[in-house]
């Protein structure tokens, strides 16, 4: 059984940094895409950023430039990396892992709060 843990959430003010990582329990994480995705209050969740299983990564639009993505095949880890974080990036963040049969896993989440 897969499980995926989130850490690294807090509490941030404007122009600062946070960097949320995702350990993934389980066997062949290397064989599965990751993501990151996001739900902030009264909105739909989105997708923030993935890394393939050869790494190559992608954005929403609202990030590029100030998030980075990242795995560890060996540590079955996988970051993200954010810096000049706004009040916008405030939103509970999800690490979610989908394999090449289409078998998804999220975890429970991790909340990030942007403020003064």
């Amino acid at each position: 059984q897969v499980q995926l843990v989130e850490s690294g959430g807090g509490l941030v003010q404007p122009g600062g940094s946070l960097r949320l990582s995702c350990v993934f329990s389980g066997f062949t994480f290397s064989d599965y895409v990751m993501s990151w995705y996001r739900q902030a209050p009264g909105k739909e969740r989105e997708l923030v950023a993935g890394i393939s299983r050869g790494g190559s990564t992608n954005y929403v639009d609202s990030v590029k430039g100030r998030f980075t993505i990242s795995r560890d095949n060996v540590k079955k880890t996988v970051s993200l990396q954010m810096n000049s974080l706004k009040p916008e990036d405030t939103a509970v963040y999800y690490c979610k892992g989908r394999n090449r049969y289409g078998m998804e896993y999220w975890g429970k989440g991790t909340l990030v709060t942007v403020s003064p």
